[in-house]
């Protein structure tokens, strides 16, 4: 197994302006081992130092200049996932709806990505630190998926701001993290409920999100997205390549493990419209795809 190409992150950190040419240390790690150097970074609270560091700290892993030690049993005094004190966390039916068609309205919604976002980043950086005696490229392949889910967050944080907001200002939810709690002692179990269903079902919606922003005008929004659903595609393709492996390793069937393990921690009920074309790209099997219309 390798990592994801990182060419499309490079190109899209330039684009953003973010530097490629000068490495430096995480500002708010100093771990030299990657799964603590991930542990102190998830208990990180700022948003944007996360990010940051994130994505130097899958620079410092390129540049040889991390260890792993896949043995070692880690914990955190700290309260882990480190999240600023704001955007306040309710209920998903307490959110507030807006048009897309006026500017709070798509103000709302980039901050409700950039929410998914910074949860994303947590979720990985998690997957890096907390899951052991696993082969060092499952670790590489965890990093590379917080450090694309940085920039997404940066992007989206900075058409927020363009919009009059920044992230933090509207209430979010927290149901990404509440699933990784019920599953976060069982790597089996998160490779198949997060990056195979909660991811995935980004897949679905971003083509709809697109092309309502596009619509109504806000052609960079709709760049963004383009760029996060090329990425989202590798990272459900990354979860879909550990959770074979694992089923592999445990001697079980793929597609009833899945459905069983769905039934046991009451994942989303998975519907229609599927982006089948994105399914089949991150690795879903024919089988798979007819079984998304039987859950």
């Amino acid at each position: 197994m390798s990592t994801a190409d990182t060419s499309g992150l490079a190109e899209s950190l330039h684009a953003a302006g973010l530097p490629l040419d000068q490495p430096h240390d995480p500002p708010a790690v100093r771990a030299v081992e990657l799964r603590a150097a991930a542990l102190q970074l998830l208990a990180e609270c700022d948003p944007q130092i996360k990010a940051e560091s994130t994505i130097a700290l899958k620079r410092q892993w390129d540049m040889r200049q991390l260890s792993l030690d896949s043995e070692m049993q880690l914990s955190s005094d700290a309260a882990i996932p480190g999240r600023p004190s704001s955007p306040e966390l309710v209920s998903p039916r307490e959110l507030e709806r807006r048009p897309m068609n006026t500017l709070n309205g798509r103000a709302t919604l980039m901050h409700a990505l950039a929410h998914i976002e910074f949860n994303a980043i947590n979720l990985a950086l998690d997957a890096v630190w907390r899951f052991p005696d696993m082969p060092r490229e499952f670790y590489a392949d965890w990093l590379q998926v917080p450090a694309e889910e940085a920039l997404h967050f940066t992007l989206l944080n900075s058409h927020l701001k363009t919009l009059g907001h920044v992230y933090g200002v509207f209430n979010a939810h927290n149901s990404l993290w509440e699933m990784a709690e019920k599953i976060r002692e069982n790597v089996l179990a998160r490779m198949a409920l997060v990056p195979r269903t909660l991811e995935a079902r980004g897949l679905d919606a971003t083509p709809a999100v697109r092309a309502k922003l596009a619509q109504v005008g806000d052609d960079e929004a709709a760049a963004i997205l383009d760029i996060i659903l090329r990425d989202e595609v590798g990272h459900v393709a990354i979860g879909n390549r550990w959770f074979g492996w694992l089923c592999q390793q445990q001697a079980v069937e793929p597609l009833s493990t899945y459905r069983e393990l769905a039934r046991r921690y009451k994942a989303p009920v998975l519907k229609d419209p599927f982006n089948l074309e994105a399914r089949r790209a991150a690795g879903f099997t024919e089988e798979e795809l007819v079984a998304l219309h039987q859950m």
